[in-house]
């Protein structure tokens, strides 16, 4: 009896907070891509992934000069046509605001105090 008096609010507290329609803050496509859904993502999709898989757009990050510079470089380098200036904005754009500059690429340090004592620490 417990047990259902605990999966009934669950699932109250679940159907009120869809029912709020709370914002989200990514939603990423239901295909293999998981390129976030926004404004352009279909371009990028049908455009990057015809030669690589959207696994190296989602690992990496850059503002819109370093996405350039990749487009770039892929043209002169990987045989990558030369993009409809338009289809190539929409890219940048949906590029830069999705997968942006990172300020780090590392998790921050742990604290002192929440880390192992060291066994090769000499003795005062």
């Amino acid at each position: 009896m417990k047990n259902k008096l605990i999966l009934t609010t669950i699932l109250i507290g679940l159907t009120a907070a869809l029912a709020v329609n709370l914002p989200v803050a990514q939603e990423v496509t239901s295909d293999a891509s998981n390129l976030v859904v926004a404004e352009g993502w279909q371009e990028v999709q049908a455009t990057c992934t015809e030669c690589h898989s959207s696994l190296l757009i989602t690992q990496n990050s850059g503002d819109k000069a370093v996405w350039e510079s990749r487009i770039r470089w892929m043209q002169e380098t990987q045989g990558l046509q030369t993009l409809n200036p338009e289809l190539e904005e929409s890219i940048l754009n949906y590029l830069a605001a999705n997968y942006g500059q990172k300020t780090f690429s590392r998790r921050a340090p742990l604290r002192t105090q929440f880390m192992p004592e060291n066994p090769y620490q000499p003795e005062d």
